[in-house]
């Protein structure tokens, strides 16, 4: 043991201390998405492999084995876009990129804001959704591929009551428009008011099924909510939404034990 920790380097501290940083970092840009949920199993079924290993059982370590490496390539193959948001957000960490985000972000919040009050004041129903962590292929797939830079005058066309792509959702990733007209889920939570309309309950359902902010003007009253985490705020003004959005969209508050995460606590607040 002591001739192990006078043979121990500070190179070899450094390449300790390297890797341990990744593999921090790779958590925290994972957490919240599928792909660590994935992560995890595998790290499961690594666990349970090794143990097989030392008691001698050969047949589940073999089994275990083969699944584990069907797992990786399904993790690399299934969740690419996880992954390359994954290393988006870790490239934002640096300064002069998290200050070019938070200049986007901040001109898209913006934008969006300015399009719901323009919608609510001309009482177009509407109902807009920003992806945070989770990203919402499945109903991407499911509308209109626009792929363009976020601006209230082309989300007020888009909602246009005569427009080919009014009927149905916008989603917004970071300050883009990703696709139009997508259908969302519906909820089917028994508590909800029975005056929600089918936007608001969509709106409800998407924000249940993941961590992204739903953005809904009613057709009838031009009122606006904001649903996050399944908990509805209604009847907010421009300076309301541009608070909430500013809110939830800043950087997460990640750590081991430390805070809770951005939908939790956005929840929690919408709830009171």
């Amino acid at each position: 043991m002591y001739d192990l920790w006078y043979q121990f380097r500070w190179i070899d501290a450094l390449d300790i201390l390297i890797v341990a940083v990744a593999i921090y970092q790779i958590i925290l840009a994972l957490r919240g998405t599928r792909a660590f949920q994935m992560l995890v199993g595998l790290a499961l079924l690594y666990a349970a492999s090794w143990a097989s290993l030392r008691i001698g059982l050969v047949t589940v370590t073999w089994a275990l084995s083969n699944l584990l490496a069907v797992w990786l390539l399904l993790v690399i193959i299934l969740f690419q876009p996880e992954l390359r948001r994954a290393l988006a957000s870790m490239g934002r960490r640096g300064s002069l990129l998290s200050a070019l985000w938070r200049y986007r972000e901040a001109h898209m919040i913006d934008e969006v804001v300015r399009a719901v009050t323009a919608l609510a004041a001309k009482k177009v129903g509407a109902i807009i959704v920003l992806e945070r962590d989770s990203h919402l292929a499945e109903i991407v797939d499911s509308g209109t591929p626009v792929d363009a830079v976020v601006s209230r005058r082309l989300l007020e066309s888009i909602f246009y009551p005569y427009s080919p792509l009014h009927d149905g959702a916008v989603i917004l990733n970071q300050d883009r428009i990703v696709a139009a007209s997508c259908f969302l889920p519906l909820s089917i939570n028994p508590d909800l008011p029975r005056d929600l309309g089918t936007r608001h309950r969509a709106a409800v359902g998407v924000t249940e099924e993941s961590d992204a902010i739903a953005l809904v003007v009613s057709e009838e009253t031009g009122t606006v909510s904001l649903v996050v985490g399944g908990a509805i705020s209604r009847h907010l003004d421009g300076g309301g939404i541009r608070q909430r959005l500013i809110q939830l969209m800043g950087p997460p508050q990640r750590g081991f034990g430390r805070a809770r995460s951005r939908t939790a606590d956005a929840a929690g607040s919408l709830a009171k």
